[in-house]
């Protein structure tokens, strides 16, 4: 297992692991993945923030990073922290504690990068989500309802979401 920057050759696999999550999260959930703009993705490429696990040479896994994550996290995004966004696994490899996977490089990586917190939110109120994420480390810190979504993704538009923790200095 190897946990790498995704580069422009794996934009259709990134988009195609987005389209089975969003299918998936409508089947269980009324709030699901809008399809994501390219840009976005590309952009985040680019800047070397869209990252994938690879398991014998097949991407297992994609998530993408932030130290900057104002909208969503408001008066707290001055804080030391890195954000993790839009998880998203290959059937093929579930239930190998992915998340668990990216939780331990998260913190190698935001200590490497001088952050206190590793954070994370999900949008609505999922307790199967919000007990897992609590297996995998995270603090549950509860809902929070946006103020101001201009711009984001579009299952954020007048959301509640949940917010996650890791403290690193705990």
């Amino acid at each position: 297992m190897q946990i790498k920057n995704s580069t422009k050759e794996d934009i259709e696999a990134i988009f195609r692991l987005y389209k089975i999550a969003t299918d998936f999260q409508k089947t269980r959930f009324t709030v699901h993945w809008p399809e994501f703009d390219r840009n976005l993705v590309e952009n985040e490429i680019k800047e070397k923030r869209q990252w994938k696990i690879e398991i014998e040479g097949k991407t297992a896994c994609i998530f993408a990073t932030t130290f900057d994550d104002p909208q969503i996290w408001e008066e707290r995004n001055g804080d030391a922290a890195m954000y993790i966004h839009r998880i998203a696994t290959n059937p093929d490899f579930r239930g190998q504690n992915l998340v668990l996977q990216i939780v331990n490089w998260a913190k190698g990586y935001a200590s490497e990068n001088k952050k206190q917190y590793i954070r994370m939110d999900t949008v609505g109120e999922n307790t199967k989500l919000i007990a897992y994420y609590g297996k995998c480390g995270f603090d549950y810190l509860g809902p929070l309802k946006l103020k101001n979504t201009e711009g984001l993704p579009a299952h954020y538009d007048k959301a509640t979401v949940s917010l996650f923790e890791i403290n690193l200095k705990k």
